[in-house]
């Protein structure tokens, strides 16, 4: 398997542009490959093409919610068994039910430790995904915290 399609490739997606965009640099830092999108129809859209391992959704945006975007973004052929990962600052019930209704594999409640986050996208994607080798996943401190 060439080195390229070896890398982790991580969609963040928060109507907030800063944390956005300071998801998509933390999850670079990791060694991922990481773009962010401000709404869903440009996550969509960045979806059908950028083929993520690992989505990080902000669940209260405007238009499409990130409950309903993880639905869709599953759906698309090539996406189906992409890591969905919640990351809101809803009320605790309400968001839980909503990802688990959607079917995704993990809910964090912001604000998040960028370390837990980054280890914690590492080990979901190891789990799923048990063929992926972990030197493909440079983030040092994942191996080494407990």
């Amino acid at each position: 398997m060439p080195e390229t399609e070896s890398i982790l490739k991580v969609l963040c997606v928060d109507d907030n542009r800063d944390t956005a965009d300071s998801l998509a640099v933390l999850m670079q830092i990791a060694g991922f490959e990481a773009i962010a999108c401000y709404d869903g129809e440009t996550a969509l859209a960045a979806a059908a093409e950028f083929h993520p391992d690992v989505c990080v959704l902000d669940l209260n945006m405007p238009g499409i919610k990130g409950d309903e975007l993880g639905r869709r973004v599953r759906a698309e052929q090539g996406n189906e068994n992409t890591t969905l990962v919640a990351l809101t600052g809803l009320p605790e019930d309400v968001a839980r039910e909503r990802t688990r209704a959607a079917g995704f594999d993990l809910h964090l409640t912001k604000p998040v430790d960028p370390e837990r986050l980054a280890n914690t996208v590492i080990d979901i994607v190891i789990l799923r995904t048990p063929s992926r080798s972990t030197p493909a996943i440079p983030w040092p401190a994942a191996r080494t915290t407990a």
